[in-house]
């Protein structure tokens, strides 16, 4: 048998866990204190601070860094994608590796090869989402060198456009996200094989770490709690 009963499981959580935290955190995020909630409303504060100035070089520099973070993963993910589909004509060896840990089973070269084609895969996606992040920093930019400055346009439709802004900053962050999200789970897709128990927990345990991360870190009450400052100071 090509895939065991515990195999498919494992694939099937594993596809479970991904798919339903994305979709949980999603909707969660709407009505719960976040990250991306919290993050949302510092990214339209700084669009809004654009308008004061005809210079906007710091600006500028600030969504460069951040652009450099995503091609910095985006090259990456190429290198490592090279690195499974070599090891693609090296089933053999990998197996022999494998098999002198005591807890790995005996696997057939077709399902190492399934195996590695799951970890390309993930990488692929990872690839086409850091990518599309990339672009739309780019259009992110455009639009803020199209930005009217304060003393010529009326303050409501100054915050309409910086929320458009914040929108777009918000989309090429999720994508950013989603593609560093591939990276965790490429992780437990990793421990497949070794065994699909280890497998199983290493997909949850992913899950565990992004969502406490995501609504529960340290990380998030700082910047929550520098939201709520921020308002209080622009009242």
């Amino acid at each position: 048998m090509i895939l065991s009963v515990m195999d498919i499981l494992a694939i099937i959580i594993f596809l479970s866990c991904w798919i339903g935290y994305t979709q949980f955190s999603r909707i969660k995020a709407k009505d719960t204190a976040c990250l991306s909630r919290v993050l949302h409303q510092h990214r339209i504060h700084w669009m809004r601070q654009i308008f004061d100035n005809d210079v906007r070089v710091s600006h500028a520099g600030l969504l460069a860094n951040l652009e450099r973070h995503v091609a910095f993963f985006a090259s990456t993910t190429l290198l490592v994608l090279a690195g499974v589909l070599t090891l693609f004509t090296q089933i053999d060896k990998v197996n022999a590796v494998l098999q002198t840990i005591p807890i790995t089973p005996t696997q057939l070269a077709v399902t190492m090869q399934i195996k590695l084609s799951l970890l390309a895969l993930i990488f692929v996606l990872a690839f086409f989402q850091f990518t599309w992040s990339m672009r739309q920093y780019g259009f992110l930019n455009i639009m803020i060198g199209a930005a009217p400055v304060a003393y010529q346009t009326e303050e409501a439709h100054l915050l309409d456009y910086a929320r458009q802004m914040g929108i777009l900053q918000d989309q090429a962050g999720h994508s950013y996200n989603y593609g560093l999200r591939s990276y965790y789970f490429s992780l437990a897709a990793l421990s497949w094989f070794f065994h699909p128990l280890i497998f199983i927990a290493a997909s949850i345990m992913v899950v565990w770490v992004l969502y406490y991360r995501e609504f529960h870190s340290k990380t998030l009450r700082a910047i929550q709690r520098g939201i709520i400052d921020l308002e209080k100071h622009c009242q």
